[in-house]
């Protein structure tokens, strides 16, 4: 199932017009659309159940709404302008690290993953193995493999070291860190092509060795193998 060019379409569209009035009057490509996306993730949830425990998860377990929440938001617009879905054991709500796949034109797809809002005892535990074994983690998202795809890590840090560790701590850049996720971008023309589904799967899998190790000091679980 590839990505049709009429989604990538539709969602430039509902970006120029996104209003309630227009999305009614399109609700018919809307619908088109989200099937074909529904679709997707559908080949995907299979695909990840190659190298992740996906037993029982649906499309309902993955998929996100259009429709934004714009109670508190300075920018009412009452639609995203993309298409995502997140895969993990138990589903995007069972709080397990996952892989978040972004579906939007103008070269802003992306597959991401990694610590983006860790609650503050996950970061305690982040920070309390850097401390004790940085080997670990700098040996998976400092690979070459793992560079050549997902690059650097994005995320926010302290300006000063975090309570409880010396300022001259060989491990000073990790420790500082508020966030450390990656992410993967994709062009249009990547996202529309027939080997897509492919590319983002190795992708995918190069990623789940740092998906692992946060899933390990979080949650105590071991990394998902097929017997």
């Amino acid at each position: 199932m590839s990505i049709p060019s009429s989604l990538l379409t539709f969602l430039s569209d509902l970006k120029e017009n996104n209003t309630r009035e227009w999305f009614g009057e399109n609700k018919d490509r809307f619908l088109e659309q989200k099937t074909a996306f529904d679709q997707f993730t559908i080949q995907l949830i299979s695909l990840f159940s190659e190298f992740e425990n996906m037993d029982g998860v649906e499309l309902k377990h993955c998929s996100y709404r259009i429709y934004r929440d714009v109670r508190f938001a300075k920018d009412k617009a009452p639609y995203k302008t993309w298409f995502s879905a997140s895969f993990s054991e138990g589903g995007r709500k069972s709080g397990l690290m996952d892989y978040y796949v972004h579906i939007e034109p103008g070269g802003k797809s992306f597959l991401g993953g990694g610590m983006y809002s860790p609650t503050p005892e996950q970061l305690a535990l982040f920070r309390q193995e850097i401390d004790y074994n940085a080997k670990h983690l700098k040996g998976i998202i400092y690979s070459p493999s793992f560079l050549k795809v997902f690059g650097e890590p994005v995320g926010d840090a302290l300006k000063t070291m975090p309570k409880g560790y010396p300022v001259e701590h060989p491990e000073i850049k990790l420790l500082k860190k508020k966030q450390l996720f990656f992410w993967r971008k994709y062009s249009d023309s990547e996202v529309l092509s027939p080997s897509f589904v492919e590319t983002l799967i190795q992708d995918a899998q190069v990623l789940k060795p740092y998906l692992d190790f946060l899933n390990a000091i979080f949650f105590d679980k071991e990394p998902f193998s097929i017997k």
